[in-house]
């Protein structure tokens, strides 16, 4: 009997030692996150485990941006909203009296031929603007995250560690982008997200409309497997920690952001 256990023993350590495949990985935080993270937290962290799920996102990000700019409807949809989106900027300048309506129709014709001319050049600049945000964003998001598992909730990790848990979700972001390439071209609209707001064609200005964009089960998805990975890597009993951590910094974050943009409209790009 002690025969078998310590060769149930053996089995198991075997395969928690055994290295898991990059396929592997992909399937396993899409449908067994806390398996994946448990396995992973045992064995040699590896930069392509976060490095390939990002750049999957990356690339993923810039073919989207290339295939909406190509369709003349999605890219006048597109044109549209961010027309509108700077008119109400500068008409907040307009109300204040530091620009006349002559100059922001200036601006607006201006930004409005620079739009409609732009090309492929355009589209490498698109390209270029997504790869430097999306690494930037990704090393500061990790970074605030670490210290707050460090310090305030006493996990056992490194920095490492932390991209791993923070990177290998980024393939349910893939996964989304790709849904969302599918919309775009089936409903000939630009698709910035897959939340209940974007379907109601809801305005991110009222406080509803704004929330109504964060009930995305892409994201809530992502958050999720976010807070599993936290919890498993720096080997906490707890999940539920985690959750609130992930979850409230995601909301409270985004909330601090919509505020900040009605205050200063200037800053209404903050509102995301």
């Amino acid at each position: 009997m002690d025969e078998l256990n310590n060769n149930e023993d053996l089995r198991e350590k075997m395969h928690e030692e055994e290295d898991i495949s990059v396929t592997d990985k992909m399937v396993g935080v899409l449908s067994e996150p806390s398996n994946l993270f448990k396995r992973l937290s045992k064995l040699e962290l590896k930069t392509m485990d976060w490095l390939i799920p990002v750049l999957l996102v990356i690339a993923l990000a810039a073919l989207s941006n290339f295939i909406m700019m190509s369709n003349p409807e999605i890219k006048a949809d597109m044109m549209d909203k961010q027309i509108e989106a700077m008119e109400k900027q500068l008409q907040d300048q307009v109300d204040k009296g530091n620009m006349s309506q002559e100059q922001v129709d200036k601006i607006i014709d201006d930004t409005t031929e620079r739009m409609d001319e732009g090309g492929m050049g355009q589209m490498i600049m698109g390209a270029v603007g997504i790869l430097v945000v999306i690494f930037i964003t990704f090393f500061i998001i990790v970074g605030v995250f670490y210290l707050i598992i460090n310090f305030a909730l006493g996990g056992d990790g490194s920095y490492k560690t932390a991209m791993t848990a923070y990177g290998l979700p980024y393939y349910i972001v893939a996964l989304q982008i790709i849904v969302m390439i599918i919309l775009a071209m089936t409903m000939n609209k630009m698709i910035t997200d897959t939340s209940v707001g974007t379907f109601l064609d809801m305005s991110k200005d009222t406080i509803t409309g704004f929330l109504s964009h964060k009930l995305d089960v892409f994201s809530i998805w992502f958050y999720a497997a976010v807070s599993i990975g936290f919890a498993k890597m720096f080997k906490s009993e707890s999940t539920t920690k985690y959750f609130i951590m992930v979850f409230g910094m995601w909301l409270g974050f985004s909330l601090l952001m919509y505020f900040v943009a009605q205050a200063v409209p200037f800053l209404s790009f903050l509102a995301m």
